[in-house]
């Protein structure tokens, strides 16, 4: 049973930061990319970053580009979002997720992390 669980989330003042941690476990599989996607009250979950997780190449929305860090430590299985200059907008509940190997789509996702920007 593949298990993910993100931590980190909180209240935070507009232009501050948070660093979100995500590890998963459990299973058996092995993983090609692992991803942030957040989403607001009323709205649809959306894209945050990405990573490979053998070359570590990343990939960013639009939104938090410059802003936002994505890492990962392959030994711990662990991904971490950096969020630096928070908006208001930025406000969500923040999901990790895992594209396995042999794979085209990500198919397990954590319990989600809430983040509140106040202004």
């Amino acid at each position: 049973q593949v298990q993910l669980v993100e931590s980190g989330g909180g209240l935070v003042q507009a232009g501050g930061s948070l660093r979100l941690s995500c590890a998963a476990s459990g299973g058996t599989f092995s993983i090609h990319f692992m991803g942030w996607f957040r989403q607001a009250p009323g709205k649809e979950r959306e894209f945050v970053a990405s990573i490979h997780w053998s070359s570590g190449r990343s990939n960013y929305a639009d939104s938090v580009r410059g802003r936002f860090s994505i890492s990962r430590d392959n030994a711990k299985n662990t991904v971490y979002l950096q969020m630096n200059s928070l908006k208001s907008e930025d406000t969500a509940v923040y999901y990790c997720a895992v594209r396995p190997t042999m794979t085209n789509s990500y198919t397990y996702w954590g319990q989600g992390t809430q983040v509140t920007v106040s202004s």
